[in-house]
């Protein structure tokens, strides 16, 4: 082995030693090249395999999909917003964005960076046979003996290189710190890894502070810039002029090679995976089946990240974690049908996994997906449609539809009939006398076909009463009526959006009155939905607006959630309590929400609780109106 001493004194007057330096191949690259050819077969045929899982029909959607500018630009928006960028961590939590961000924006960068130094230095390199595969990656060891980047143009090249690789070891000392410090970086729970995540790990680690170490000691060989040069002085200040450079590329090629080859039975899966993802879900590909198709390309862009783990409501208790969507998507990884089916059964479909992850990997769905899978043995008895449908309604343009869940608190029926007389809206009832279940509980559990049925019987109704108008009280009505009914002609609105325009209109008249109230969003009304303004714009004019610790996207489960099919009282009431806390930030004096079910939990949980605060009254939206 040569010192680079040694190189340097002689490599013009000595041919020996010039036949020594390597000019486009060294043995250290067979670690990298394995590991990184198993990786790319791995994930070709993967590719392959998903997409012919996907129906016909679906498959010439997506081919379609990438050559409509619309979809190319949401594509590219993603894809490094998402991908590379980080931005949604970015916006929640900016110590962890610049962590992910740091690592993978700063690898890639460094990798097309390599790509374009070979192109413009040594083209004929980027062929595959004669080193395309692994020599834009090493290029440090390569190119001195290019004497192209004695160039200004080179030494620019130089400091990008040192500058991104800066960049990348900060993100993975912040990996490092978060691994025994999370809190610091905004997260109270991290997941636990698996062996081939930990492989995964250790190589991710090593891998640039090895590629720090290995360009460092040739920088004064092939060149560098502010952060390899300063080192290559460091070291010459600690070992003098002898330098043995070869075993530092040897120990990077191999971290790298072991990374590659462990990725897919990894989380670090999702690096290359949430880009297949990211194509499927912009062409409005739906997954049929939790684990086929368009859910296996979910499924492993999922980064294991654990943002869901602090976001999911059942998190107030710690024994109640490994129900959350991260620990159910890994089991689907797992084919583990045990937990896999006790996970799914437990989720209260709050969406808020969904609505936090940072690639939108949609967990509710593939739960759904799951259910269904096998709960379709379970007994539905349609007889009872044609006499629900049965009557006449009179003929106005605004139909309400109050739903199960409204029926069951009375008290939203008279509020929203006393509202609705106020600003002298003439409308139909169509549920007055009961009526048939919107068909969302349904589909929570599972039960498509036995929803479909119900869905049919109820958009019967609807297009038979003349409306042009359907309001809903109950944010899970209105999520099915809004996604799943497709009313051609008829405006479906929630009775917040409705209340709303009514006085944003002048129709009906508010008061305000001295009154600190607090908004609470139902989750199938935000997440859901995506309706925050028009509640508050509402309650805004009838008291004074404050703020939960936690809202919008963020806001908290109520905990009484349909759909959970098998979690207890007692995790249920610890959930609504700690919702509660979070609600009660500002001290308000009234709790608004906007949903039957959350309305008939909060109210329980008050009277309930252990907090101090037992005096704090909750109202829903509409008896706020109607004083």
């Amino acid at each position: 082995m040569t010192p680079l001493f040694h190189l340097l004194a002689v490599q013009a007057a000595d041919p020996e030693v010039i036949d020594r330096i390597p000019s486009g191949y060294s043995h250290f690259v067979i670690p990298f090249t394995i590991g990184i050819t198993f990786m790319l077969c791995w994930i070709g045929v993967g590719c392959i395999r998903l997409l012919a899982a996907i129906p016909q029909s679906d498959r010439l959607k997506f081919w379609k999909s990438l050559f409509l500018p619309k979809t190319i630009i949401k594509n590219l928006k993603d894809l490094f917003g998402d991908c590379l960028l980080h931005v949604k961590i970015w916006q929640r939590k900016p110590l962890l964005g610049y962590m992910h961000s740091a690592i993978a924006f700063g690898w890639f960068m460094l990798i097309v960076l390599g790509h374009i130094e070979v192109a413009l230095f040594v083209p004929a390199r980027l062929n595959v046979t004669r080193g395309g595969l692994f020599y834009p990656i090493f290029y440090r060891y390569f190119v001195w003996m290019n004497p192209g980047h004695t160039t200004l143009r080179g030494s620019f090249f130089f400091f990008l290189m040192d500058f991104f690789l800066l960049y990348v070891l900060s993100g993975i000392a912040l990996a490092m710190f978060k691994r025994f410090r999370s809190i610091v970086l905004g997260m109270r729970h991290t997941t636990k890894p698996s062996l081939a995540d930990r492989v995964a790990l250790y190589s991710l680690w090593m891998i640039f502070p090895l590629r720090l170490l290995a360009e460092s000691f040739t920088a004064d060989l092939s060149g560098g810039s502010f952060l390899t040069v300063g080192v290559n002085h460091f070291w010459h200040l600690l070992f003098g002029d002898k330098l043995w450079f070869t075993p530092c590329w040897w120990a990077y090629s191999i971290c790298l090679g072991l990374f590659f080859a462990a990725m897919p039975f990894s989380r670090y899966m999702h690096i290359l995976t949430e880009v297949l993802w990211i194509l499927l879900r912009n062409a409005g590909i739906q997954p049929h089946h939790p684990r086929k198709g368009v859910a296996e390309a979910e499924i492993y862009a999922c980064s294991s990240c654990g943002l869901c783990l602090d976001a999911c409501p059942m998190n107030v208790q710690k024994k109640n974690l490994k129900y959350s969507s991260v620990y159910f998507i890994r089991f689907l990884r797992r084919h583990n049908e045990k937990k896999i089916n006790a996970i799914a059964d437990k989720c209260l479909m709050c969406d808020k996994c969904h609505a936090l992850c940072p690639v939108g990997v949609d967990a509710p769905a593939l739960r759904r997906a799951q259910r269904a899978t096998v709960n379709n043995s379970l007994p539905y008895d349609y007889s009872y449609l044609p006499s629900a449908c049965a009557g006449q309604l009179s003929e106005q343009k605004v139909l309400y539809f109050a739903g199960c869940m409204t029926h069951l608190t009375p008290r939203i029926i008279k509020a929203v009939d006393r509202v609705f007389k106020a600003a002298g809206v003439e409308y139909a009832f169509a549920d007055r006398d009961g009526g048939i279940c919107c068909g969302r509980p349904l589909m929570l559990a599972g039960k498509t076909e036995a929803a479909s049925k119900v869905i049919e019987a109820n958009k019967k109704l609807i297009v038979e009463s003349g409306c042009d108008t359907l309001v809903l009280s109950c944010p899970i009505c209105y999520k099915i009526f809004k996604d799943e009914y497709h009313l051609e002609g008829i405006k479906v609105v929630h009775y917040t959006q409705f209340i709303n325009d009514l006085i944003a209109s002048g129709k009906l008249k508010v008061e305000k009155i001295d009154e600190k109230i607090v908004y609470h969003d139902p989750c199938e009304l935000g997440r859901g939905c995506g309706v925050y303004y028009e509640p508050r714009a509402a309650l805004g004019q009838a008291g004074t607006l404050v703020k939960a610790s936690k809202e919008y996207d963020e806001s908290v489960c109520c905990g009484g959630s349909l759909g959970s099919l098998t979690l207890d009282t007692r995790d249920r009431a610890r959930i609504s309590e700690s919702s509660l806390e979070i609600l009660l930030a500002e001290d308000p004096e009234t709790i608004v929400t906007a949903c039957p079910l959350c309305l008939k939990t909060f109210s329980e949980a008050v009277s309930n609780s252990r907090l101090p605060r037992k005096n704090v009254a909750v109202k829903d939206f509409a008896e706020v109106f109607c004083r």
